[in-house]
């Protein structure tokens, strides 16, 4: 990750432990930053995506990852790992509620939800929403980041005190191979895959077939977030991780929605080899049987309409032929600095 900066002239409330100190020119924070700090993330070469921020809230490094939580202007607290923007507290629900929503009401009955990584919590907090789940195992790799988002991100301590929720730490893969149970609903929610990071394996033909695959239970469905799927960005990973999977399940839907935090459209791939039968109207019927609360983001019609891919996307999907392997990866573009601007005002 980039360089974050926290202050140093002693009366800021940052702490930039073990990520650097990056300052070009003065300014003070009093209780947060002023206008002229900004966290900052390229998104290709030529493109950059920057937020002011009020202040740095918390950072730290474990063996695998750089950890930071900023307080954000527009998107209020704002998670990033590694230097990607991960989730924001404005909007996260929008990419959560995607991502676990559409499979588990696609089926039948699901008891048992294995989640690979997702050690923020949010997918663990939606799941346990659905009332009839009685086990989720969720398997993070990073101790450190599920005892930072633990220790700071207030929204999902519910869910981390659930009883029917049960943390491992491991790798994923190790964890499936090694279990002897199934699953009713597998779900990745694994970070960007970044040349060198912990998790860009996980988005492999192989891992799918051999790992993921044979600790689904019958009708068992497989989703995972699948990177960028803007009408631009969808060929970086999107299409790749789509045609992989393709190979593996008989039926697999992609679908995608707008993040504002995330300035693009977002991508995910839901799989199967069972059918997915259930229309608008009954997967509206089995929010309101099922789920606790109310759903900000996700209804029938909303699922129904994320699902039907602009023209572009669904002909670089139909012609993509590459296929996921670890020779061959694809790997989401840059890094995120929170830094200070030179310009006050």
């Amino acid at each position: 990750m980039g360089d974050i900066s926290s202050g140093s002239n002693g009366n800021g409330n940052g702490n930039g432990n073990g990520n650097g100190v990056h300052g070009n020119g003065h300014y003070a924070l009093q209780g947060g930053c002023r206008k002229s700090c900004w966290y900052e993330e390229e998104i290709e070469q030529d493109l950059r995506w920057c937020f002011a921020l009020n202040s740095i809230l918390h950072t730290g490094a474990s063996q695998y990852q750089d950890i930071a939580l900023l307080d954000t202007k527009p998107f209020g607290k704002a998670l990033v790992i590694d230097g990607k923007l991960q989730s924001t507290e404005i909007d996260e629900f929008i990419y959560h509620e995607s991502l676990v929503h559409p499979a588990l009401l696609h089926h039948p009955n699901p008891r048992s939800i294995f989640i690979m990584g997702g050690g923020e919590g949010s997918t663990a907090r939606e799941i346990l929403r659905h009332k009839y789940v009685e086990n989720v195992v969720m398997c993070d790799i990073d101790e450190e980041v599920v005892d930072f988002c633990k220790s700071y991100l207030a929204v999902n301590r519910e869910a981390f005190c659930d009883s029917r929720l049960h943390l491992v730490i491991n790798d994923a893969r190790a964890e499936l191979e090694k279990r002897g149970d199934y699953f009713d609903v597998i779900i990745g929610d694994l970070a960007d895959p970044i040349e060198g990071g912990p998790c860009y394996q996980l988005y492999t033909k192989s891992f799918y077939e051999s790992t993921v695959k044979p600790r689904l239970s019958e009708g068992g469905i497989f989703v995972t977030q699948a990177g960028p799927a803007g009408v631009f960005s969808h060929t970086e990973v999107f299409s790749c991780i789509y045609n992989t999977i393709r190979q593996v399940f008989k039926y697999v839907v992609p679908y995608s929605a707008h993040i504002p935090s995330y300035a693009d459209t977002w991508g995910w791939v839901m799989a199967s080899d069972s059918p997915f039968t259930a229309d608008a109207e009954e997967l509206d019927a089995r929010i309101k049987q099922r789920i606790k609360g109310e759903n900000r983001y996700l209804d029938g019609n909303t699922f129904m309409s994320n699902s039907i891919l602009s023209k572009g996307v669904r002909k670089t999907l139909a012609k993509e032929t590459q296929v996921y392997t670890e020779g061959t990866a694809r790997f989401i573009y840059g890094h995120g600095t929170a830094h200070k601007s030179n310009h006050h005002s």
